[in-house]
């Protein structure tokens, strides 16, 4: 497949063009990517930024992803069976389905190439245009530490994006969820990931991007049979300010608890918007608690408002680490990351430090060998266990993501332009 460079789209172009009626009319057209190999590498690294908004039409037909009939996607899903759902979310359902790595012609389960089908379960113009946005970035983008976009259907009513298949779900599952499918994440496993989703937030904050996230969680953190982390979900996602522009005015959309302060109060969305994001999974990742959760005893609702003095206290840091993680890490280790988590979470944005400096800061953490001998001598359950990390890798999930219920979207400020 040729490279296809195409000219990225603001969310604004997006707002003007996609229309469900506008769609309709543009049934299910037979563009394919041909010679689309499972490990295409000629997808290009980013698109070249314009002042003229693009029509629906152009970014399908730049897209450098395989354009699927839906009844292509009804039988590689088996007719969306109920027993091949993955995850649901807000968007809709995702489907386990198999088609052949070379032609993407469905085949039968368990032979072939697995991809993972998200399917619109609803009507209305913010589900197009996420959709839609989420073909334009992913479209166009390629990272590592991004998930690979397959295709997408547009057929009628029916929205469906396809997408490589993460055999190990999502971060979420991993850090909340209790079965035998889903062990602690070791400390080691949980500065891997950390270090991945940083890597994919940094790529689209340089240059070669220029893009804001503005919906970074743990359930938008996918993990492969590596626990390589790619991050997913580019509904939200908007093209960063350009010339001299300091920030992007939009209404404020993402996920209550991780979004910043700032761009709650003002609308004011920055690439340093996503660095608190990344704080607040960080500390996630450290505690092993959500970042809302009502079931907890008041005043600890709110997982930064409640961490937010043991991360300034480098004596206390052990109150707030997951117990699951025993004495697998150092406490030099966990000051640091600590310490990083509560940059990235600064009240102030010109505090807090670029996604680049956390990438850095975070390789210099994997660099350091960790002796577990010297850990905090109680270890962190209480026992003084000294198990190594790499001792009980965790198991796989037993679908790749597995339902879950998505944590609230904020849509507020509607006055501002999106």
């Amino acid at each position: 497949m040729g490279n296809c460079c195409g000219t990225k789209i603001s969310s604004d172009a997006i707002s003007r063009t996609a229309s469900p009626s506008g769609s309709r009319r543009r049934r299910s057209r037979s563009r394919r990517g041909a010679g689309l190999s499972a490990s295409s590498s000629s997808r290009v690294s980013a698109a070249t930024p314009t002042t003229v908004p693009r029509s629906e039409g152009d970014i399908l037909q730049s897209a450098n992803v395989r354009s699927f009939a839906f009844n292509e996607l009804k039988t590689a899903t088996r007719n969306f069976r109920p027993d091949s759902v993955l995850g649901e979310g807000g968007f809709g359902s995702v489907f386990k389905g198999w088609v052949d790595e070379n032609t993407f012609v469905p085949t039968r389960p368990g032979t072939g190439m697995v991809i993972a089908v998200k399917k619109l379960n609803h009507e209305g113009f913010q589900g197009h245009r996420e959709w839609l946005a989420e073909v334009n970035y992913l479209g166009q983008l390629s990272h590592p530490n991004l998930v690979r976009l397959v295709g997408y259907c547009l057929e009628d009513e029916q929205r469906l994006l396809v997408y490589e298949f993460m055999p190990r779900g999502s971060l979420e599952n991993h850090l909340f969820r209790r079965g035998s499918h889903f062990q602690p994440l070791s400390w080691n496993l949980r500065m891997k990931v950390a270090l991945g989703a940083a890597k994919g937030l940094a790529f689209l904050h340089s240059d070669k991007a220029k893009v804001i996230y503005r919906d970074f969680k743990t359930s938008n953190v996918l993990l492969d049979s590596n626990y390589n982390a790619k991050l997913s979900d580019f509904g939200l996602a908007k093209d960063g300010p350009t010339g001299d522009k300091s920030h992007v005015s939009t209404r404020v959309m993402g996920t209550y608890g991780y979004a910043a302060p700032e761009y709650l109060a003002t609308g004011h969305l920055t690439a340093k918007s996503d660095v608190y994001s990344f704080g607040v999974v960080m500390l996630e990742m450290l505690s092993g608690r959500r970042a809302l959760d009502k079931n907890r005893p008041s005043g600890e609702h709110n997982l930064v408002e409640w961490a937010r003095p043991y991360l300034t206290n480098k004596r206390r840091i052990f109150r707030i680490l997951d117990a699951r993680l025993g004495g697998q890490f150092s406490l030099a280790g966990a000051q640091k990351a600590a310490a990083l988590a509560l940059q990235c979470l600064s009240g102030d944005s010109r505090n807090r430090p670029t996604m680049q400096q956390v990438v850095t800061a975070l390789e210099q953490l994997q660099d350091a060998k960790v002796d577990t001998s010297h850990s905090h001598g109680r270890g962190f359950n209480g026992n003084g266990s000294s198990r190594r990390s790499g001792s009980a890798a965790p198991a796989p999930a037993a679908n790749g993501v597995g339902r879950f219920a998505r944590p609230r979207r904020l849509m507020m400020s509607p006055a501002l332009p999106e």
